[in-house]
Protein backbone atom coordinates (compact mmCIF):
# COMPACT_ATOMS: atom_id res chain seq x y z
CA UNK A 1 0.00 0.00 0.00
CA UNK A 2 2.75 2.66 0.89
CA UNK A 3 4.55 1.73 -2.21
CA UNK A 4 1.11 2.26 -4.56
CA UNK A 5 0.71 5.70 -2.20
CA UNK A 6 4.47 6.30 -3.50
CA UNK A 7 3.61 5.84 -7.08
CA UNK A 8 0.80 7.85 -7.27
CA UNK A 9 2.73 10.52 -5.30
CA UNK A 10 5.67 10.28 -7.78
CA UNK A 11 3.07 10.47 -10.70
CA UNK A 12 1.32 13.59 -9.50
CA UNK A 13 4.81 15.33 -9.02
CA UNK A 14 5.62 14.39 -12.54
CA UNK A 15 2.26 16.00 -14.38
CA UNK A 16 2.62 19.36 -11.74
CA UNK A 17 6.84 19.40 -12.56
CA UNK A 18 5.86 19.05 -16.53
CA UNK A 19 2.85 21.49 -16.11
CA UNK A 20 6.01 24.13 -14.54
CA UNK A 21 8.20 23.50 -17.26
CA UNK A 22 6.01 24.16 -19.94
CA UNK A 23 4.70 27.31 -17.92
CA UNK A 24 8.49 28.11 -17.60
CA UNK A 25 8.96 27.74 -21.33
CA UNK A 26 6.21 29.66 -22.35
CA UNK A 27 6.79 32.86 -19.92
CA UNK A 28 10.31 33.02 -20.45
CA UNK A 29 10.42 34.82 -23.99
CA UNK A 30 8.30 37.22 -22.50
CA UNK A 31 9.93 37.51 -19.51
CA UNK A 32 12.94 38.82 -21.44
CA UNK A 33 11.22 40.34 -24.27
CA UNK A 34 9.52 42.71 -21.67
CA UNK A 35 13.18 43.59 -19.73
CA UNK A 36 14.71 44.15 -22.81
CA UNK A 37 11.88 46.66 -23.97
CA UNK A 38 11.86 48.13 -20.46
CA UNK A 39 15.61 48.58 -20.64
CA UNK A 40 15.47 50.57 -24.42
CA UNK A 41 12.39 52.86 -22.55
CA UNK A 42 14.76 53.59 -19.80
CA UNK A 43 17.92 54.26 -22.12
CA UNK A 44 15.68 56.08 -24.20
CA UNK A 45 14.74 58.45 -21.61
CA UNK A 46 17.85 58.90 -19.61
CA UNK A 47 20.12 60.08 -22.74
CA UNK A 48 21.04 63.58 -22.22
CA UNK A 49 21.55 64.51 -26.14
CA UNK A 50 18.74 63.57 -27.95
CA UNK A 51 17.24 61.10 -25.96
CA UNK A 52 13.31 61.86 -24.64
CA UNK A 53 14.35 63.32 -21.37
CA UNK A 54 16.81 65.55 -23.37
CA UNK A 55 14.13 66.75 -26.01
CA UNK A 56 13.14 69.46 -22.88
CA UNK A 57 15.93 70.54 -22.76
CA UNK A 58 16.94 70.71 -26.39
CA UNK A 59 13.69 72.67 -26.93
CA UNK A 60 14.49 74.71 -24.44
CA UNK A 61 17.49 75.52 -25.78
CA UNK A 62 17.14 76.25 -29.42
CA UNK A 63 13.43 78.19 -28.67
CA UNK A 64 14.10 80.38 -25.20
CA UNK A 65 15.97 82.81 -27.51
CA UNK A 66 12.88 83.02 -29.58
CA UNK A 67 11.32 84.57 -26.47
CA UNK A 68 13.83 86.93 -25.87
CA UNK A 69 13.56 88.02 -29.54
CA UNK A 70 11.77 91.65 -29.82
CA UNK A 71 11.29 91.28 -33.10
CA UNK A 72 8.70 88.13 -32.58
CA UNK A 73 5.26 88.62 -31.93
CA UNK A 74 3.60 88.18 -28.86
CA UNK A 75 1.41 85.34 -30.56
CA UNK A 76 4.61 83.71 -31.39
CA UNK A 77 6.01 83.66 -28.08
CA UNK A 78 2.51 82.27 -26.89
CA UNK A 79 2.85 79.62 -29.15
CA UNK A 80 6.75 78.54 -28.22
CA UNK A 81 5.74 78.35 -24.77
CA UNK A 82 2.87 76.44 -25.55
CA UNK A 83 4.49 74.15 -27.33
CA UNK A 84 7.42 73.99 -24.99
CA UNK A 85 4.49 73.02 -22.46
CA UNK A 86 3.38 70.37 -24.39
CA UNK A 87 6.77 69.12 -24.49
CA UNK A 88 7.20 69.04 -21.21
CA UNK A 89 4.02 67.34 -20.93
CA UNK A 90 4.55 64.60 -23.15
CA UNK A 91 7.95 63.73 -21.56
CA UNK A 92 6.67 64.04 -18.65
CA UNK A 93 3.64 61.37 -19.25
CA UNK A 94 6.34 58.84 -21.02
CA UNK A 95 8.26 59.34 -17.87
CA UNK A 96 5.07 58.20 -15.97
CA UNK A 97 4.79 55.60 -18.47
CA UNK A 98 7.89 54.16 -18.30
CA UNK A 99 8.32 53.77 -14.21
CA UNK A 100 6.15 51.42 -13.00
CA UNK A 101 6.55 49.46 -16.64
CA UNK A 102 10.08 49.02 -15.26
CA UNK A 103 8.66 48.47 -11.78
CA UNK A 104 6.66 45.61 -12.43
CA UNK A 105 9.36 43.79 -15.20
CA UNK A 106 11.22 42.96 -12.05
CA UNK A 107 8.52 42.28 -10.06
CA UNK A 108 7.53 39.36 -12.59
CA UNK A 109 11.05 38.83 -13.09
CA UNK A 110 11.54 38.08 -9.34
CA UNK A 111 8.43 36.27 -9.23
CA UNK A 112 9.77 33.55 -12.07
CA UNK A 113 13.04 33.28 -9.76
CA UNK A 114 10.64 32.83 -6.70
CA UNK A 115 8.74 29.97 -9.54
CA UNK A 116 12.40 28.37 -10.68
CA UNK A 117 13.42 27.83 -7.11
CA UNK A 118 9.86 26.01 -6.01
CA UNK A 119 10.76 24.06 -9.13
CA UNK A 120 14.11 23.01 -7.82
CA UNK A 121 12.27 22.21 -4.36
CA UNK A 122 9.72 20.41 -6.51
CA UNK A 123 12.57 18.43 -8.48
CA UNK A 124 14.75 17.53 -5.10
CA UNK A 125 11.67 16.41 -3.30
CA UNK A 126 10.80 14.37 -6.50
CA UNK A 127 14.17 12.59 -6.68
CA UNK A 128 14.26 11.76 -3.26
CA UNK A 129 10.57 10.23 -3.16
CA UNK A 130 11.64 8.28 -6.66
CA UNK A 131 14.69 7.14 -4.28
CA UNK A 132 11.93 6.15 -1.11
CA UNK A 133 9.85 4.63 -3.15
CA UNK A 134 12.72 2.42 -4.86
CA UNK A 135 14.53 1.57 -1.29
CA UNK A 136 10.97 0.76 0.17
CA UNK A 137 10.56 -1.68 -2.72
CA UNK A 138 13.70 -3.26 -2.31
CA UNK A 139 12.71 -3.51 1.25
CA UNK A 140 9.47 -5.33 0.48
CA UNK A 141 11.16 -7.56 -1.92
CA UNK A 142 13.63 -8.78 0.41
CA UNK A 143 10.91 -9.56 3.50
CA UNK A 144 8.46 -11.24 0.80
CA UNK A 145 11.49 -13.53 0.24
CA UNK A 146 12.06 -15.86 3.11
CA UNK A 147 14.95 -17.43 1.77
CA UNK A 148 18.74 -15.82 0.77
CA UNK A 149 20.60 -13.70 3.07
CA UNK A 150 19.08 -10.33 4.11
CA UNK A 151 21.39 -7.05 3.58
CA UNK A 152 23.35 -5.98 6.70
CA UNK A 153 22.19 -2.01 7.80
CA UNK A 154 25.65 -0.97 6.70
CA UNK A 155 25.82 -2.42 3.50
CA UNK A 156 21.93 -1.25 3.04
CA UNK A 157 22.95 2.45 4.09
CA UNK A 158 25.85 2.27 1.91
CA UNK A 159 23.98 1.15 -1.19
CA UNK A 160 21.05 3.65 -0.40
CA UNK A 161 24.09 6.52 -0.22
CA UNK A 162 25.35 5.90 -3.54
CA UNK A 163 22.18 6.70 -5.10
CA UNK A 164 22.01 10.12 -3.52
CA UNK A 165 22.48 13.07 -6.35
CA UNK A 166 22.81 16.08 -3.97
CA UNK A 167 25.73 16.73 -1.29
CA UNK A 168 22.79 17.84 1.43
CA UNK A 169 21.22 14.12 1.10
CA UNK A 170 25.26 13.48 1.50
CA UNK A 171 25.45 15.16 4.42
CA UNK A 172 21.47 14.26 5.99
CA UNK A 173 23.23 10.81 5.55
CA UNK A 174 26.23 11.75 7.25
CA UNK A 175 24.86 13.48 10.30
CA UNK A 176 26.55 16.79 9.47
CA UNK A 177 26.20 19.70 11.35
CA UNK A 178 23.75 22.11 10.11
CA UNK A 179 26.80 24.64 9.48
CA UNK A 180 28.46 21.86 7.22
CA UNK A 181 25.28 21.98 5.14
CA UNK A 182 24.75 25.94 5.43
CA UNK A 183 28.76 26.20 3.30
CA UNK A 184 27.65 23.81 0.82
CA UNK A 185 24.30 25.07 -0.46
CA UNK A 186 24.17 28.67 -2.61
CA UNK A 187 21.32 30.18 -3.94
CA UNK A 188 21.51 29.32 -7.52
CA UNK A 189 18.75 27.17 -9.19
CA UNK A 190 20.22 23.32 -10.37
CA UNK A 191 18.44 21.07 -12.10
CA UNK A 192 19.32 17.41 -11.22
Amino acid sequence: MWSRHLATSRAQSEVAVNQMMQAFADIGPHIHMAERQSEQINDALAQPLGGVSGLVGACEQVLTPLLEDSSVSNASKAAVVQALDMVRAAVGSLEQVARPFQEQTQMVAAQVDRMYMGFQYQDRISQMLVLLEGDIGKLQQVLAASHGPVPGLVDWLAHLESQYAMSEQHNDHRGDAPEARATDQDNETTFF
